[in-house]
């Protein structure tokens, strides 16, 4: 079912497992089920179907831009995770999460050519902060905030073919990989059809 939020101007699909997605008054909830996760391990077999998790995405205008949202996570296991995702092709994806990781919330990135990476970027206080998906040029890039004002550069990257990238769909997504479920809350939800200048400079 397409769901259209105002802070947004385009809709939002689901895919994978059903997430329980719901918006009202500025606020978008997912959740994740038992051990629902979207990762290739490094060292497995890359033709071996990915894990999967809920996740709500957007077929994004041509051209740079800018996806923002404050994201507080319902810790109750190890790697449950309020995600930005970004979707370029099958096994050509990328997450920036606020994770527990394993026992300290954790802002964490993972992006999917065949295989997928894990890398750990710095711990946080709580169990909220922002975090932003942008495209300049042809690349993409990821930031955090501990206030949406004042951001910290984590990953910059490429992703698929020139094709694929200009396709590409964003949005949420929810993960519990070892744990019994895990809800999700995106709010100040953002959306800019502009890059970023400068990649470092708190912009």
């Amino acid at each position: 079912m397409t769901m259209n939020i105002p802070e947004l101007p385009f809709p939002l699909l689901p895919f994978g497992p059903d997430g329980d997605w719901s918006y009202a008054d500025g606020v978008l909830t997912g959740r994740a089920g038992a051990r629902q996760d979207r990762f290739v391990p490094p060292g497995g077999d890359a033709l071996d179907s990915a894990t999967d998790a809920p996740r709500l995405l957007a077929a994004v205008p041509d051209g740079d831009f800018q996806l923002s949202a404050r994201v507080q996570v319902g810790f109750l296991a190890a790697f449950d995770a309020g995600v930005l995702y970004l979707h370029a092709g099958e096994r050509e994806w990328a997450k920036l999460c606020l994770e527990l990781s394993p026992q300290t919330p954790t802002i964490c990135t993972v992006v999917t050519r065949g295989h997928s990476d894990d890398a750990n970027s710095f711990v946080v206080d709580g169990d909220t902060f922002w975090l932003r998906l942008s495209r300049t040029g042809g690349a993409f890039a990821f930031h955090a905030s501990a206030d949406g004002e004042t951001w910290t550069f984590v990953r910059v990257f490429t992703l698929g073919t020139p094709q694929e990238r200009a396709s590409a769909l964003a949005g949420f997504l929810v993960q519990s990989p070892t744990g019994e479920g895990c809800g999700a809350v995106f709010d100040r939800i953002g959306f800019r059809a502009e890059g970023l200048k400068d990649l470092r400079d708190g912009s």
